[in-house]
């Protein structure tokens, strides 16, 4: 068992990783000299702190998150549904099958070009995300829904269990963990996808317009605090939205 003295020694240790890792980039900026090429860690912050005074920082950020989170959450949903009719019905999974290669195979770049030939570049972050989040979250929930215990579907049977009573006895604890597995994943992924979207075609207010702007204008500085304002809301993205899963999780398994 994890005591929490434990946990609190793995924080430290993450954190002192973090400064490490920190005075390297310190030291490699003075050492090269050149803020087109490196900028300071200080830089960067004093940058940042810049950007989210005003306005169109906000104005940018909320639209990507919108646009990013609502293709996740629709390649969520989706993506259960076609896994669940996928393990009712074999031909529906046979059918899907070569659209789901298909969309993992082609790369990032090249959906982004398709796409932009039928959709305009305000909604693309949208459509990528759901495409590179789908055949994630199809896959592992067709996989939990059929391997699923058989024994458990049996009893269910011998005791005339009814769909709702199996849904919430039977398959939420089954498929679960799949489930976690796959949001675990795609959290991030989503947010990678989402913005190298919005970079190449470059829709208005957004932090992938603005990571464009700051490396045609050699701006380091804007370039890697808008780097790190990516990261931190993709950290908290999935913090919170996985939190929200756990904390549902262990009210349906003390409700069982």
């Amino acid at each position: 068992m994890i005591s929490i003295t434990d946990s609190k020694k793995k924080k430290k240790m993450r954190l002192w990783a973090v400064i490490f890792w920190l005075l390297i980039w310190e030291v490699a900026s003075v050492v090269i000299g050149q803020e087109i090429l490196l900028v300071s860690p200080v830089d960067v912050l004093i940058r940042l702190g810049e950007l989210i005074i005003t306005a169109e920082f906000w104005q940018s950020v909320g639209f990507s998150i919108a646009k990013i989170v609502s293709g996740f959450l629709l390649a969520l949903i989706l993506g259960t549904a076609a896994a669940a009719l996928a393990s009712r019905y074999k031909r529906f999974a046979e059918l899907l099958e070569p659209f789901m290669q298909t969309i993992k195979a082609i790369p990032v770049a090249s959906f982004v070009i398709l796409v932009l030939i039928w959709i305009s570049s305000a909604n693309l972050s949208i459509v990528i995300s759901f495409l590179m989040v789908f055949p994630i979250i199809y896959t592992n929930m067709y996989e939990g829904i059929s391997n699923m215990d058989r024994q458990l579907l049996e009893m269910a049977d011998v005791f005339g269990m009814k769909g709702r009573e199996r849904f919430k006895y039977i398959y939420i604890s089954q498929v679960l963990p799949f489930f976690r597995s796959a949001c675990s994943v795609t959290l991030g992924m989503c947010w990678k996808a989402g913005v190298a979207a919005e970079v190449i075609g470059l829709p208005d207010r957004t932090i992938g317009e603005n990571l464009y702007e700051a490396k045609i204008f050699l701006d380091t500085a804007s370039l890697f605090a808008w780097t790190v304002v990516i990261i931190c809301i993709s950290v908290l993205f999935e913090k919170i939205f996985m939190g929200l899963v756990n904390k549902g999780a262990s009210r349906i398994e003390k409700s069982l």
